[in-house]
Order: structure tokens, then C-alpha cells, then sequence
């Protein structure tokens, strides 16, 4: 399994399949490169590289300081020089998208293009307190059949999914142990998750507006809680290139192997790859 060394000695660990130009996959907060599997199968032949931040899935735990948007950026541009690689289209889910804002305006020069998966420059309330009733602990499910249960129920919202999909996600994220499932990250996240909370977040539109020039797409799932529509509509307004799709039946996050995420991920592919 491919690791690499960040420049403070950490090991991380990536995915690096197939040949060609380069698109580089950036997962939601608690999540990690397998998150893109759904979509892995749809892409055109390119080459697809899936970090997991550290802190998550097999990448070494770092502590709650270092579980930072900068840092994980920073392990991004170390990762690319790690492979020798100048330029990355980059598709962000969630915190992955933002990390892809902040790369934006720090390195613009190493990113072909950005499509953002359910988030913006603001982050809705509501999407903030679901992510901080659960980020860090351990779910109350026995069993994987028990957490694909709660995770159905946990997300009415979200109709029409593939079967055998919530146990997938349950397979996914939480580990099977003696004491119950156990997640598949630090638990010191929710200590990172809550420190960033109470210092405000920051204004994230001078990160959007960094994204200026560069290919751009925005997906967003109908009935999302974390971005809201009026934002969506906003971020369309100050890019009227920008491609958009608003995904039925899906709130925070789009699985990204709809029909209204993969129209847009192709013709985003097209222009920057």
C-alpha cells in the first residue's frame, strides 16, 4: 500500500490508480478516499489519486492541532511533489472542496481545475450542528446491519439509493470490533471539529475568488443542510461559467454517481484535463 512522508514525518496513505492526466480526489472530513469509489467506475481513463488526510482512514493519527484546512492543504502539495507531479484537476467533497479553495489562493499554479461536491464559501448552521452530534464518537450500532439501519433512518432526505448502499457506507466508515463498531478516524477530530467552530470559520469568498480562471463546477445535493441554495445561487452569480448541478434526493453529501453529478464531472473533465 502506497504511503508517503509529510515533511513533519507523518505517514499518509493514497490511492494512485491509472494512467494519463491527473485527478486528484479530496474526501469530507471524517472520510477518506474510498469515498470516491462510487464514482471511481464512471470516469473516463485518467489517472486517480485519493489521499486520506491524516487523522483518517490508514493514514497515520497526527493529533486535533494538526487536523487544520493549512496543514491538510500543505499535505496535499507535499503528496504531488511526492509524485513528481505539477498539476491535478481537483475534485472536493465537502472539507476536501474547501481544502481545494485554500489551495487555490495559496499555490493556484498546481491546480488544472476545481469541482466543488456540496460545498461553498458559507457553511450552513444546521449542517455544522449534524457533523458536531456526531463527529468523534463511536455509533451506538453492534453490528454493520445495525449502523446501515441508523444511517437510512439517520438521513430521510436521501431517496432513491442504489441497493445495499447504506450498508456499503457502513462497511466504509465504522470498523467491527469486540466493543461494537468503532469509526474509522481520530476521535481527537472533534476536538480540531470544535476549535474551528467556535473561532468562526473566517470568510471563505476571497478563497472562492481565487478560484478565478480555473475551470469550475459546483454540485449540490437538493436537499442539502450545509450548502444552501442561496449560496449556490451566489457562488453561480460571481462565476456565470461556473457548471452547476443541483442533485435530487441527496442532501450533504451527493454520492457523485448520480446522472446530475456525472453530466457535470464529464464536461469538467473535458475542460481541464
Amino acid at each position: 500500500m502506497p504511503f508517503f512522508t509529510a515533511p513533519d514525518g507523518a505517514e499518509l496513505f493514497y490511492r494512485d490508480e491509472g494512467h494519463g492526466r491527473t485527478l486528484l480526489c479530496l474526501a469530507g472530513l471524517t472520510r477518506n478516499g474510498s469515498d470516491f469509489d462510487y464514482l471511481a467506475p464512471h470516469l473516463p481513463p485518467l489517472r486517480l489519486i485519493r489521499p486520506d488526510y491524516r487523522g483518517r482512514g490508514k493514514s497515520q493519527w497526527t493529533g486535533a492541532e494538526s487536523y487544520t484546512v493549512p496543514q491538510e492543504g500543505a499535505d496535499v502539495l507535499a503528496l504531488l511533489d511526492h509524485l513528481g507531479l505539477d498539476q491535478v484537476a481537483i475534485l472536493g467533497t465537502s472539507r476536501g472542496g474547501i481544502i481545494g479553495m485554500y489551495l487555490a489562493a495559496v499555490a493556484k499554479e498546481r491546480l488544472r481545475g476545481l469541482c466543488l461536491n456540496d460545498v461553498g464559501p458559507v457553511i450552513d448552521e444546521a449542517g455544522l450542528a449534524r457533523i458536531a452530534d456526531y463527529i468523534g464518537r463511536n455509533p451506538a450500532a453492534r453490528s454493520h446491519a445495525e449502523a446501515a439501519l441508523a444511517l437510512e433512518r439517520a438521513f430521510p432526505e436521501v431517496t432513491d439509493v442504489p441497493p445495499g448502499r447504506w450498508m456499503e457506507e457502513a462497511k466504509r466508515h465504522f470498523l467491527a470490533s469486540d466493543q461494537g463498531l468503532q469509526i474509522n478516524y481520530d476521535p481527537a477530530l472533534r476536538e480540531a471539529f470544535l476549535a474551528a467552530m467556535s473561532g468562526g470559520g473566517g470568510d471563505l469568498w476571497p478563497m472562492f475568488e481565487a478560484c478565478a480562471d480555473l475551470p469550475l463546477a459546483l454540485i449540490r445535493g437538493a436537499e442539502s443542510n450545509l450548502l444552501s441554495a442561496q449560496t449556490a445561487a451566489e457562488m453561480q452569480r460571481l462565476r456565470l461559467d461556473m457548471l452547476f448541478a443541483e442533485v435530487p434526493g441527496r442532501g450533504h453529501v451527493p454520492f457523485l454517481d448520480e446522472r446530475e453529478s456525472l453530466t457535470v464531472i464529464h464536461e469538467w473533465l473535458g475542460m481541464c484535463l
